[in-house]
């Protein structure tokens, strides 16, 4: 659903299900937000988000996940990424999108 809400602001997505595949397509490709969720199949979002931020240490990187306590937000600003929008709040997530994007941008989600 967010990814058609990004497509009707013209904003090019590239979604993946696993961190491996986030991690190839980073260095394949270069990015103007990381989108990540907390929750992957093969490795949490947290230790994603570090391998990101070693990789990539300028780009912003924004999670929008499901768990919502404030230990779990700590720990997404503690791993590296710039903000932490909890599920359902969609306005939000969209809301941190537009600040750190200008129009017609490029982005990662995992």
């Amino acid at each position: 659903m967010l990814g058609l809400l990004l497509k009707h602001w013209r904003i090019e997505t590239k979604a993946v299900g696993t961190a491996a595949q986030a991690l190839s397509l980073i260095q394949a490709e270069r990015f103007d937000l990381y989108l990540l969720d907390t929750c992957l199949p093969d490795l949490d979002g947290f230790e994603l988000c570090r391998q990101v931020r070693t990789l990539d240490p300028h780009t912003p990187i924004l999670f929008f996940s499901g768990a919502a306590y404030e230990v779990d937000k700590l720990r997404g600003i503690e791993a590296g990424a710039n903000d932490y929008v909890s599920k359902p709040d969609v306005e939000g997530v969209l809301g941190r999108i537009k600040q750190f994007l200008s129009p017609a941008t490029h982005y990662a989600t995992a």
